[in-house]
């Protein structure tokens, strides 16, 4: 039997390379592996402020996003959270199995709690509707990087205290770790690239060749290695996972044996880097530009009817083991 693949991708607007890099280009290369469900997280959305305006124009933009990235609709499933219900009712039942205990030792809790005047409910109890997305589908295996492992471990936990309570119904699914991959700003090569940052610290998979060419040109490098060590300082390392990203090997062999010689020159460093990322995101820019919203939002309610039929056999199944009314549509 073909192992499912669960994944959310919370609705922020347009992707970045971090994201594409990091994640995105990850979930191209599943979807021909697995049976893959993929879902844009609305609902993930709106535990902090937001303009409900500027959220639903995100959702779609990231519906588009991804398809211009090569997630293919024929090969998984894309749908947005809130056009399936199911989510949400199994995660009222699956907050019964979940410990206040384990909840409170959730650090990206602490994390975006701290220093905010309003700390909302559902920041907190998030983790459960996340444990819901991926056992709705009864997913085996969700690809996440290493700050999400904590929640993946919390959604073996719930699987597993239902599971002693009410009977086999879920796996307990596995960690697909992804490369630790962290784009950082060119901005600020300190701090991991975001959109939350500013203009300067993102480049969008979208952005014109100009602005990527500028970006990479004015990207923060250094004066040197760092003290007493040969490694390369927090802006050129960034450059270099830029290159051995987009690259041919043997370009980012010669660069690196540039440096290991210390005549490498940053400018033609930063020219290269431009040239293949310019290169790699092309095809993506083409994509996104063909496609249409209308066209898009058919996608997302078709993937929607998809993933309804097989998360309301799961709850119809739930709701049968906990012993409440069965599901009435």
């Amino acid at each position: 039997m073909t192992a499912i693949v669960f994944s959310g991708l919370q609705p922020t607007g347009t992707l970045h390379i971090g994201n594409y890099f990091g994640a995105v280009q990850n979930f191209v290369k599943l979807q021909t592996q697995y049976k893959c469900y993929y879902a844009i997280v609305d609902y993930h959305a709106i535990t902090v402020e937001h303009d409900p305006e500027e959220l639903r124009r995100n959702t779609l933009e990231m519906g588009m996003d991804l398809l211009a990235c090569g997630l293919d609709p024929r090969q998984c499933v894309l749908f947005v959270q809130s056009q399936v219900p199911e989510h949400t009712e199994l995660a009222w039942i699956l907050s019964a199995v979940t410990s206040y205990g384990d909840l409170q030792r959730m650090t990206q809790f602490k994390e975006k709690g701290e220093g905010q005047e309003f700390v909302s409910c559902g920041l907190f109890t998030y983790p459960v509707l996340q444990a819901a997305d991926i056992l709705a589908y009864k997913a085996s295996k969700v690809p996440v990087g290493e700050d999400q492992v904590q929640h993946i471990e919390l959604t073996r936990r719930i699987a597993r205290r239902f599971n002693s309570r009410f009977g086999e119904t879920f796996p307990e699914p596995e960690v697909l770790l992804s490369e630790a991959l962290r784009i950082m700003s060119p901005a600020e090569p300190t701090r991991k690239m975001s959109k939350s940052l500013g203009p300067k610290h993102y480049i969008a998979i979208t952005e014109s060749e100009d602005s990527i060419r500028e970006k990479i040109k004015t990207a923060v490098t250094d004066i040197g290695p760092r003290p007493d060590t040969n490694e390369k300082s927090p802006g050129v390392a960034n450059l270099f996972l830029l290159l051995k990203l987009t690259a041919p090997k043997e370009i980012y062999d010669q660069f690196e044996d540039d440096y290991a010689r210390g005549v490498l020159k940053y400018e033609p460093l930063k020219r290269a880097v431009a040239d293949y990322l310019v290169k790699t995101l092309e095809p993506i820019r083409a994509r996104r530009a063909q496609l249409k919203e209308a066209e898009v939002r058919e996608i997302l309610i078709e993937g929607a009817r998809t993933a309804r039929a097989v998360a309301r056999r799961t709850l119809e199944e739930v709701r049968e083991r906990i012993g409440v009314g069965r599901v009435v549509l």
